[in-house]
């Protein structure tokens, strides 16, 4: 007798790119959610931006009717080229130099302090948790409050007078003294933001390296700028990004301590809510938008592609 063995069914082979056949469809429908989001509230106002950044309130006498004209013209990029070469040009340039000295220099001031922070905070001793948290208490102050807090601090008869030498500064006037102002209050805002993503990045570094590297006799500098610097360089990438984008656009503290129509710390975004609030000039103050848009894409590519900033996680 001839016994047969049962005949097995053929495996089921998943799809080419080893998807199962579907999974596609399905990815996009549980995503779809997301992108329709995203679509509303990022896609939608930067289109709508760049839309009004090629008109202008009318203005004038009809000459044909003789009454008021109302709406708006295009205009195309007359408003782009005006911030360069027409009569605001001036103070657009000034206002974009404000804003990259204190991306430069208030970010740079941060890096320091904020670095320092993490180490003092990374050490163990007693009371650090009480350390930790009178650190980070400025952070978590809006920033608005934190504006008007240090308008009071710069007052002709406030505390910064009275611990200065000499006559009294007029912090809140127009002048280098206010754009010293802006820096010290965001940098005593900000710091501590650096000093916890710095100070996450150190927990991660493993106690036997800093061991080998005792036993070969390095000294704290040589270990901070051969061991510590190095491997905590891709988290500080990415708080020094993440500081740099939102100096950038750098709003409400300038705007609550210093006040709108000052050269020294007008910002392009300070601009902008000038020309649109106060002016009533949508055209032009989505023009500045979107130069400070292009401007703010431009240092993140910078940062992301150049500099190898690692803002998605990928190199873990």
């Amino acid at each position: 007798m001839v016994t047969l063995a049962p005949v097995e069914p053929d495996p089921v082979r998943p799809a080419a790119g080893g998807r199962r056949s579907g999974t596609g469809r399905l990815a996009a429908l549980l995503v779809s959610p997301t992108l329709l989001v995203l679509g509303l509230v990022v896609a939608y106002p930067i289109l709508s931006a760049i839309r009004l950044s090629l008109f202008q309130r009318n203005d004038g006498i009809d000459p044909e009717t003789g009454l008021r004209l109302a709406g708006d013209r295009f205009v195309g990029l007359d408003n782009f080229t005006d911030m360069f070469t027409g009569d605001t040009a001036s103070r657009f340039l000034n206002a974009l130099g404000n804003t990259t000295s204190f991306t430069v220099v208030a970010v740079s001031i941060e890096v320091v302090i904020g670095v320092l922070m993490a180490l003092v905070m990374h050490r163990a001793f007693r009371g650090r948790a009480l350390v930790r948290a009178a650190i980070l208490v400025p952070w978590a102050v809006p920033t608005a409050i934190a504006g008007l807090l240090w308008r009071w601090i710069f007052q002709a008869d406030g505390v910064a007078n009275d611990l200065l030498p000499g006559p009294p500064v007029l912090w809140t006037t127009d002048g280098a003294q206010a754009w010293f102002a802006v820096v010290i209050a965001d940098t005593w805002k900000t710091a501590p933001f650096i000093g916890l993503l710095v100070l996450a990045g150190l927990q991660v570094i493993s106690s036997e390296i800093y061991e080998a590297a005792r036993l070969d006799g390095a000294g704290p500098w040589r270990t901070f700028f051969s061991i510590t610097l190095p491997l905590v360089k891709p988290t500080l990438l990415v708080a020094v990004l993440f500081r740099v984008l939102d100096t950038l656009r750098m709003f409400d503290l300038p705007y609550t301590l210093i006040g709108p129509g000052k050269n020294a710390t007008d910002t392009v975004t300070v601009l902008a809510f000038e020309e649109a609030v106060k002016f009533g000039k949508y055209g032009p103050a989505s023009a500045y938008a979107v130069v400070l848009f292009i401007y703010v894409a431009l240092v993140a590519f910078v940062f992301v592609r150049l500099l190898g900033a690692d803002v998605f996680g990928r190199s873990r």
